[in-house]
């Protein structure tokens, strides 16, 4: 049991023995000192003791405090000279017990000299910090928890934000992490697999100038891609693979950069041995663009993560060869980044992305980016439900999925349902961008190859059409 002294007068005394009176703390007894009329409730909770006296009294206040043993001492006054006098008798009677006082006057003054011991809450600043969470694009951070310093704040997810639509697990949290969300007035601790929707509010945690970073990526409306997985391109050039088509390759990323809002390519070049055909990537360099070579082979894995990381890397871009080569698929996949793979038909002639269909979650969660993409490169959208059985109604909810996002962000989508064999049909497609989930292990044995209709088993069996990997998450593993 403690037991709390409150130093009580006027208007703000009274909401606050009111306020501790209905959040009742069983381990806490209240003491309240009052001497003027109209500062104590007409009802007091069982665990509030009213004292008639005057706190200025150094006698009557060391009779008070000789009394009971007290662990904090509040002092709410609304006169200053009552409320430094009180204190300096609370500190002749005992100078170690822990004080509140609040400061309505903005008087740097009071308490100054009472430093040890003695936390002082300016009244003027607290209002202030208040009013300011109430402003439209402003993150509500803890002022009261933890360092008090922005480590803890809310955000809310708006309607187009990159955030809405995406599960948990598919954002990469570093230094900073998602610990609940609410909504409909419920609290849900998120696992992985659990998907952020619009209007929800999400309690994260973290460093302070991260979470400023977070609060204003959540904010962005759709039509940033690659944002939230990062905000550049970076290109890998391998020239054990990709020496025939690398100019080629270079023009592509930089065509998709001019698609895109405000973002910068980094290229790496690794295994360079043409140092006429570097000089002439060189050539290319602008103010968004920058290209790096590296001529230490030992490394390559540790080089790629730290570019990644460097240069706020959302979009990694290279061909279907480099991506199979020094693990890199594995780096990227562990760092949850999209990865775009050329393909023999270039980007400049694709008129339209496809999804084909797949397990629910993955289709959920990859969805928000698809309609990104399509947006941000002004392609078509379409949702092929290839299935040679034809049993389509178990895909009811993913297609209603799709649907909802199309008529909340207003953006277009085709819905197309067909018996047939999907890697047969996509196959037979020209001038396509294909979205897929980014997958950890992609194929089956070449045995199991002749039977199977899943188009993840052939994803990487053909470079024909260019090719978009996105994170995903399941469970919560």
């Amino acid at each position: 049991m403690k037991n709390i002294l409150i130093l009580a007068d006027g208007s703000m005394a009274k909401h606050f023995i009111e306020w501790v009176g209905r959040k009742r703390v069983a381990d806490n007894k209240y003491y309240v000192v009052t001497y003027t009329a109209n500062t104590i409730p007409e009802n007091m909770a069982g665990n509030i003791t009213h004292i008639e006296a005057d706190p200025t009294s150094f006698s009557k206040l060391r009779t008070i405090m000789e009394d009971v043993k007290y662990s904090n001492i509040f002092i709410v006054m609304e006169n200053k000279d009552d409320a430094r006098y009180s204190l300096k008798n609370i500190r002749l009677v005992d100078d170690k017990v822990r004080v509140i006082l609040t400061n309505l006057w903005d008087d740097d003054e009071i308490g100054r000299d009472e430093e040890e011991n003695v936390t002082i809450l300016h009244n003027d600043e607290i209002m202030s910090a208040h009013l300011y969470d109430h402003l439209p694009n402003v993150p509500v951070v803890a002022q009261n928890v933890g360092l008090g310093k922005g480590e803890i704040m809310e955000i809310h997810v708006p309607f187009g934000s990159t955030y809405a639509f995406r599960h948990v697990g598919s954002i990469l949290q570093r230094k900073w992490k998602i610990a609940a969300i609410y909504r409909d007035e419920k609290q849900i601790i998120p696992n992985n697999a659990t998907m952020i929707r619009p209007n929800d509010t999400l309690l994260v945690l973290g460093k302070p100038i991260v979470l400023d970073g977070v609060y204003k990526t959540i904010n962005k409306r759709i039509g940033l891609f690659p944002e939230p997985f990062g905000q550049d391109l970076y290109l890998i050039i391998d020239f054990r693979y990709d020496q025939e088509n690398v100019l080629l390759y270079l023009k592509e990323s930089i065509y998709l950069l001019d698609k895109l809002e405000d973002k910068s390519l980094f290229v790496r070049i690794i295994y360079p041995n043409n140092f006429a055909l570097i000089d002439e990537i060189k050539t290319y360099e602008r103010e968004n663009v920058s290209i790096a070579v590296c001529y230490d082979e030992k490394d390559i894995k540790s080089l790629v993560e730290y570019d990644i990381q460097e240069h706020d890397v959302g979009l990694v871009i290279n061909s279907l060869k480099t991506f199979e080569q020094e693990d890199l698929r594995e780096i990227l996949y562990s760092l949850k980044k999209v990865v775009y793979l050329f393909g023999d038909q270039l980007l400049y002639n694709i008129k339209k992305c496809i999804i084909l269909m797949d397990e629910k979650e993955k289709m959920e969660s990859i969805s928000s980016t698809a309609f990104d993409v399509s947006e941000s490169l002004n392609l078509e959208l379409t949702l092929a439900d290839f299935d040679p059985e034809g049993e389509f109604e178990s895909r009811k909810m993913t297609i209603d999925h799709y649907e909802t996002i199309s008529h909340i962000f207003n953006m277009d989508i085709e819905i197309e349902q067909k018996v047939a064999n999907p890697v047969r049909e996509l196959s037979a497609m020209e001038d396509i961008l294909q979205i897929a989930p980014f997958e950890k292990e992609f194929g089956t044995s070449n045995i199991m190859r002749f039977i199977s209709t899943r188009v993840q088993d052939f994803l990487l069996t053909t470079k024909r059409h260019p090719k978009l990997l996105v994170p995903f998450a399941l469970g919560d593993a």
